[in-house]
């Protein structure tokens, strides 16, 4: 694949070797090529003015300049901040896949700081291999691109891994709000539905179409189709997304409260609710489920799954109509559930 930022492509060293001069001298606006979890793709740009604003923040937030670890994909916006955040401190990254383990590769940082920025299943997975130990010898751990579960929080806590939560897409250069937290020049406001708008000069130009474009940036602000809440103390909690409201047989069911239940099931792994276009319901909502290892793959049924919703308190017409098992719920590069493969799994 040839390298280029226009859209950004290509392996991690050449795209480097693109982005240190444009964030020395700048440029044309950078353009991030995304489909996200909704499968309609759209191209991101991104300005030398927006980009280096959001590294510039995150870096101040973190304590200073340092070296990172790049693991994560470039042609996402989390993957390019490394890029970006590592040229601003006048130091190439490391890159893990040219190293025999993580250790080796967070020994291999320079300094006078260490960052890596991860998504949560690969931290599951370092947990899985007993690795979680060596997130402890970084200054601190980025996690973003989707929601950390309580539980891997604990056991990062118990490694000594000082972990720091992001919030961003590609619209705000990457993670904007850190810890529930924004960045300084970042404004967090909601509309009367709960729905997070977003301000500052992390803000991007626009996508490739204008109509789209008018919709979602208004007067300075992105509207970003996640609900949350702002506490007292300011900081915001997303609680899901506008678009995880599903009617089904006329009932307003909110998908992630069910996914919430759903992953606290005995003998449940992970999980996701996910509404399913259904003639007779409107939107039959399917529970997919990736049971521990020591349940076997029919031993989870659609009755004990429909009990638990209700036992948690929530209705019983918002429980799943169907159950999916599955070996492991597929990602996006960014680390978000991909919900058009599930949806085509459960015969969309």
């Amino acid at each position: 694949m040839t390298a280029g930022l226009r859209p950004v492509a290509g392996d991690p060293r050449e795209v480097f070797a693109l982005v240190e001069p444009w964030v020395r001298h700048g440029g044309e606006p950078l353009v991030i090529r995304t489909s996200g979890s909704t499968g309609e793709p759209k191209d991101v740009v991104l300005s030398h003015r927006a980009v280096l604003a959001s590294a510039q923040a995150s870096l101040d937030r973190l304590g200073g300049p340092g070296g990172w670890l790049q693991d994560i994909p470039v042609t996402g916006v989390g993957g390019l901040q490394v890029l970006v955040r590592s040229a601003v401190s006048g130091l190439e990254p490391v890159y893990a896949d040219e190293h025999a383990s993580l250790g080796a590769a967070i020994a291999a940082i320079p300094g006078p700081r260490r960052y890596a920025s991860l998504v949560p299943t690969q931290v599951h997975r370092l947990a899985e291999s007993g690795d979680l130990d060596d997130l402890a010898l970084l200054d601190a751990v980025l996690i973003g691109g989707a929601a950390v579960p309580a539980g891997l929080l604990e056991v990062l806590g118990e490694a000594g891994a000082r972990v720091v939560r992001t919030y961003g897409m590609s619209e705000t250069s990457g993670g904007c709000v850190y810890d529930g937290y924004p960045l300084d020049g970042v404004r967090v406001r909601l509309d009367d539905a709960g729905q997070v708008h977003l301000s500052g000069p992390i803000l991007f130009d626009g996508y490739a179409d204008p109509v789209v474009t008018a919709r979602v940036l208004q007067d300075g602000w992105f509207a970003t189709a996640d609900l949350g809440e702002i506490d007292p103390a300011g900081r915001l909690r997303i609680t899901g997304r506008a678009d995880d409201v599903v009617i089904s047989g006329g009932v307003n069911v909110p998908l992630p409260a069910v996914t919430t239940v759903l992953r606290t099931c005995e003998g449940v792994r992970d999980a996701i609710a996910l509404g399913v276009p259904d003639d007779e319901w409107g939107a039959r909502v399917v529970a997919f489920l990736v049971p521990d290892d020591a349940v076997c793959l029919d031993g989870l049924r659609l009755d004990e799954v429909r009990d638990a919703i209700e036992e948690a308190g929530l209705p019983r017409s918002w429980a799943p109509r169907d159950v999916v098992l599955l070996d492991s719920l597929p990602l996006l590069p960014g680390g978000k559930v991909d919900r058009q493969i599930l949806l085509r799994a459960a015969g969309r």
